[in-house]
């Protein structure tokens, strides 16, 4: 064979062959990442929506993997994949391989994290809680509560009770917003489904009670198994037309003055959440009820009481007489 078909054919096609083996084995070696990057702390990764796939490969040596970037984006070349790649936030951890890294950004299998909202808090906690969040997007800077409520689609409407208490998972780097609606549709979807199953006669005009009903006893139980029999007093109450006298109603009303102590003048103070001095129920929700406290509402439980109080240890006594009820008050409250 000739030297001069050695060099046109023969060493190029070697070369061929080499480079073909060494992709093959590069695409299933692990990543070189940089020093620090762990389980617990992965590399993190924001892909913008239109980023091209060489600026994609320039952001990940930025990022800290080591590789060349005109190996990854070869590969995502090479792959005919590159156009399929999505935006988004990205985690990659050590072990990561560029056929795995390219098959997650394909997939567009994001970092997500979770966001607790609990049963029983008021919308300044939950506020606070996503406006808190490192792992959040803020475009609540700034806003007032009623400016929150806008920019999520609820123009006009009271922030109070109108969040699901549950736990979302959400993408990475997700509105602060985008949370908050998500909770506010999703309590919308719970109070419908509950009022759709509302038991015949129940002393509730529309789907707002039920809600604010909800929170008053959300706000009220200290032990689950009471909970559809507070629900029950409460109807009862309502039925009879007579006062709630629900203590956590009126500490909602006091706002930041309450103290921790409720004193006798704050029950003789009239508010509008005083259901001391005014009758049926507040004008809002007073806490996140959850699910349970829904179907307390609107199925209460069957019971001639219109008393209860509370034992100190989470329970409540319930009584059908005011003869009853003070003599409870004086063996669960004054005693103590």
């Amino acid at each position: 064979m000739s030297r001069l078909l050695k060099r046109l054919f023969v060493w190029p096609l070697l070369g061929l062959l080499v480079a073909g083996a060494f992709g093959v084995w590069w695409v299933d070696e692990p990543l070189q990442l940089a020093p620090g990057v762990t389980e617990q702390t992965p590399l993190d990764l924001e892909i913008a929506p239109g980023q091209s796939a060489r600026g994609i490969a320039e952001k990940l040596s930025l990022s800290g993997v080591q590789t060349p970037w005109v190996l990854l984006y070869g590969w995502f070349r090479v792959s005919g994949q590159s156009r399929d790649i999505k935006a988004g936030s990205y985690e990659f951890a050590p072990g990561t391989t560029p056929r795995s890294l390219l098959s997650k950004l394909v997939r567009g299998e994001q970092a997500f994290r979770s966001i607790t909202l609990l049963e029983g808090w008021n919308h300044r906690q939950v506020f606070e809680l996503v406006r808190a969040s490192p792992d959040l997007t803020q475009d609540l800077e700034g806003l007032g509560s009623a400016d929150i409520m806008a920019l999520i689609g609820y123009p006009g409407r009271h922030p109070e009770g109108r969040f699901f208490p549950d736990t979302y998972r959400v993408a990475k780097r997700a509105t602060a917003s985008s949370v908050l609606r998500q909770a506010a549709q999703a309590m919308d979807k719970r109070v419908a489904d509950a009022w759709a199953q509302r038991d015949s006669g129940v002393p509730l005009r529309s789907p707002e009670e039920a809600l604010i009903l909800a929170s008053i006893i959300e706000k009220e139980t200290g032990l689950e198994s009471d909970r559809q029999r507070i629900g029950g007093v409460f109807t009862n109450r309502l039925r009879i037309g007579m006062r709630l006298q629900t203590d956590p109603a009126v500490i909602y009303g006091l706002g930041e003055r309450f103290d921790g102590n409720l004193r006798r003048d704050d029950l003789q103070t009239d508010t509008p959440y005083n259901t001391y001095t005014r009758a049926g129920l507040p004008p809002t929700p007073i806490a996140m009820p959850g699910a349970a406290s829904l179907r307390a509402a609107v199925q209460p439980g069957d019971t001639k009481a219109i008393y209860f109080v509370a034992r100190g240890d989470g329970s409540s006594q319930f009584s059908a007489t005011l003869e009853e009820h003070n003599a409870a008050v004086r063996r669960y409250i004054l005693r103590r």
